[in-house]
């Protein structure tokens, strides 16, 4: 494969800030939307009005929901990936978006670097979607650390208390930063004047309930109504606080009016991209806002959308509870494959992917099988898109095709991160072709009316490929507590290590018959499910050794480099 010495040399930023980027007005009217409409948030970026949602227009057009196999540390390049679709559909004469989530300051500073695509498929001004951008991280912080400040004050009142029990608060703080020394803290030191003393603690805002809610809401009142419905704890006569029990949601509503309204951004090819909400898949469900993938298919023939990390995290999600909720349906699953995640889970050392090894990408091949096994559960076309890097080799490669054609599977290589879309025109043509030919709607794995145990266990041998369920004692405790709660109908979100199909990181590949342990389960009523944390999976990260912030900087004109 050639490539040209002006492509080797260049980072993921400096294509980026040397991109001729148009106003948001002019990405606006590519798809019809008026001027006027627009809430400006500087010359690139915008917020729409959520009223702009037209769920007859939605019926008739066509969800892409791009996954990926088990990934390496580093990622495989699904954002990358959905970009370049996006850009190849608009190539070919198709009308399409891509709806992605906002990136996290967490992985921004920490191991990944940013989260706006690479190479010549990024989303712009990539600078501002991976700092601050809207705002509306910041939002949904101030909401969640609201009904933090109104639960603290309500226990700490003596005059008109609700009796909150601070033994069974479990609602954190949040923060939007991997910071491992507020996972677990005490509040309320000094005495009196400092508040009630108890144990609490932080997860990262992408990982908070308010962010699930805001992903999952329909429109304010509805995102009103999920605030309310947040489970505090229990009054000392063991009966369940609310957050509307504290008056706490109309003021966190208000907090989010401009959050629950989805952000327009262009691509490096001046198509429309919306950016919007940023839940993690392997701690919350992984997917963009129902509004912000409503949106695109109100206004796109095809709406290329995300789910976090592999299929058995981000795409079950995506399936059994944002399509459950909201009655979408994607016509197909790209799935995003990797000569080196292949070679990974090979046994090949990570340091050294960049080595070519046929026969441990031959070994690796089995994940890729029950990834594509997995969407052949839910009744839905897959397509492979192999994301191919500059060190893979044709030989490598065409392991991959040859396997995807052994399973019946379509398989395209996608080579957008060094051509954009001229680099995924094949596979937006497959794409096109395997949506045409689907009339089907996705089936869900689980009943949300089985028992908790039952669903878990569902998804633990079905997707995942364990044995058995293990649940500890605390999970034991708390199947009672959602029974007392009346919520076992509620769907479930498994927290889960997003490095293999285990809760075991070190077992890659295809594991089979292993032992899943649910260590505890979280409730989430606000977002309606709940959440089993099984076997050492963290709602807040740390640091890596040498974190990505070390590498980022700002010169005196105010540009900024290192970010990636």
């Amino acid at each position: 494969m050639h490539i040209s010495p002006e492509k080797t040399i260049k980072t993921d930023l400096e294509i980026s800030q040397s991109a001729a980027i148009r106003p948001v007005s002019e990405i606006a009217s590519k798809i019809g939307i008026e001027e006027d409409i627009l809430e400006y948030y500087g010359k690139y970026k915008a917020k729409l009005p959520v009223s702009l949602i037209n769920e007859q227009k939605i019926a008739k057009n066509n969800l892409i929901l791009v996954s990926a196999i088990t990934p390496t540390p580093p990622g495989e390049g699904k954002t990358t990936t959905s970009i370049g679709l996006t850009e190849g559909l608009n190539k070919i004469g198709k009308k399409a978006i891509v709806v992605l989530r906002e990136p996290s300051l967490g992985p921004v500073f920490g191991m990944k670097g940013g989260a706006a695509g690479g190479g010549y498929s990024q989303v712009i001004p990539m600078e501002d979607i991976n700092l601050h951008f809207t705002g509306d991280f910041s939002a949904i912080e101030k909401a969640n650390n609201l009904l933090s400040a109104l639960i603290d004050n309500n226990i700490q009142s003596t005059n008109g208390g609700l009796g909150i029990d601070p033994r069974t608060v479990l609602w954190k703080r949040a923060m939007d930063m991997n910071d491992r020394a507020l996972r677990h803290i005490v509040s309320g030191l000094g005495g009196k004047t400092g508040g009630f003393l108890r144990e609490a603690g932080f997860n990262i805002t992408a990982a908070s309930e308010v962010m699930a809610i805001l992903c999952l809401a329909e429109n304010i009142e509805d995102l009103k109504n999920k605030l309310g419905n947040i489970y505090v704890g229990d009054t000392f006569d063991k009966n369940a606080v609310y957050a509307r029990d504290l008056n706490a949601n109309g003021a966190m509503a208000a907090l989010m009016k401009d959050a629950i309204k989805p952000n327009l951004v262009q691509t490096l090819e001046g198509n429309p991209a919306l950016i919007h909400g940023g839940p993690f898949a392997n701690i919350a469900q992984g997917t963009n806002s129902v509004i912000a993938t409503k949106m695109g298919l109100t206004f796109a023939d095809y709406v290329i959308t995300e789910a976090g990390f592999g299929a058995d995290l981000g795409a079950e999600k995506f399936l059994d509870i944002k399509c459950g909720y909201s009655g979408l349906s994607p016509k197909v699953i790209v799935l995003v494959s990797t000569v080196r995640a292949l070679k990974y889970h090979g046994g090949q050392p990570q340091d050294e992917l960049t080595v070519p090894n046929t026969s441990a990408l031959v070994k690796g091949l089995g994940n890729l099988e029950k990834h594509l096994e997995n969407i052949s559960y839910f009744g839905l076309p897959a397509v492979v898109a192999i994301n191919r890097f500059l060190t893979d080799t044709t030989e490598e490669i065409g392991e991959i095709l040859t396997k995807c054609s052994e399973l019946g599977v379509k398989a395209e290589v996608c080579e957008s991160w060094e051509k954009g879309g001229e680099g995924a025109i094949q596979l937006a043509e497959e794409v096109v072709k395997s949506a045409a030919d689907c009339d089907c709607k996705y089936k869900p794995v689980y009943d949300w009316n089985s028992s908790v145990e039952e669903k878990i266990n569902l998804v633990a041998k079905k997707i995942y490929g364990a044995g058995s369920v293990v649940f500890m004692a605390r999970a034991i405790n708390d199947l009672k507590k959602l029974k007392r709660l009346g919520i076992e109908h509620l769907p479930i979100c498994i927290a889960k290590t997003q490095n293999s199909l285990s809760d075991n990181t070190k077992l890659l590949g295809r594991p089979e018959g292993f032992k899943l342990t649910v260590r505890e389960i979280e409730i989430a009523t606000g977002a309606g499910f709940i959440i089993p944390i099984t076997g050492n999976i963290l709602r807040m990260p740390g640091l890596p050794s040498v974190p990505a912030a070390e590498r980022i900087d700002i010169d005196k004109d105010g540009k900024i480099t290192g970010l990636s």
